[in-house]
């Protein structure tokens, strides 16, 4: 079978109004050798970056707390979710994204990160790969009391939790946000605050 099973790719705009959403239909060749034509809505919002910020001495990890539309649309009661600092790309790259967004939203200025995954955040409609770090933090490097940028209307509740209590509000359900789960759990199977 061919490598290449697209063909065809038609593309239509359908809004621009703050990231991209486009129509696209295109030929599949499917793996009994047959054609059939798709459609496809994809959203491209670019690509981003998260951490897992640690401190191994007091146990602790910092996480943010903010309001989430698309989660208040769908079955969450007041849209809040409790989720690692991240980020979208600008211009730069995912380390330097991070360690910028870090800074912006919870007030620490890292010195370095360690980049331990990347993976499609939701590929059935999105094109955004979200690079995920995890980094250590100590009481020095806190800088301001972040809280997100006043001009992108940021309004960003820095939570430092013990490590238990997170792994705790995993288990139960408080922590909703994949890209959080995800990291927590790297953590845990990582022993990155130790046994």
């Amino acid at each position: 079978m061919s490598d290449n099973r697209i063909k065809n790719i038609e593309s239509t705009l359908l809004s621009d109004n703050y990231y991209i959403l486009k129509k696209l239909r295109f030929d599949y060749l499917m793996r009994n050798g047959k054609w059939v034509n798709q459609m496809r809505e994809v959203y491209d919002r670019g690509d981003g970056a998260g951490i897992l910020l640690y401190n191994k001495e007091k146990q602790t990890v910092i996480l943010t707390k903010q309001f989430r539309m698309p989660t208040y649309q769908n079955d969450n009661e007041n849209g809040f979710l409790v989720e690692i600092a991240a980020g979208m790309l600008d211009k730069d790259n995912p380390e330097a994204c991070i360690i910028r967004e870090t800074e912006e939203e919870v007030g620490y200025r890292l010195k370095e990160v360690k980049k331990v995954y990347e993976a499609y955040s939701s590929p059935g409609v999105m094109t955004e790969k979200m690079h995920f770090f995890v980094g250590e933090y100590t009481d020095d490097m806190k800088v301001s009391d972040g809280g997100g940028l006043d001009t992108e209307h940021e309004d960003i509740e820095v939570l430092e939790l013990p490590f238990e209590k997170a792994v705790t509000m995993l288990n139960n359900g408080d922590i909703q946000d994949t890209r959080t789960i995800v990291l927590l759990q790297y953590a845990m199977i990582h022993k990155l605050l130790g046994d």
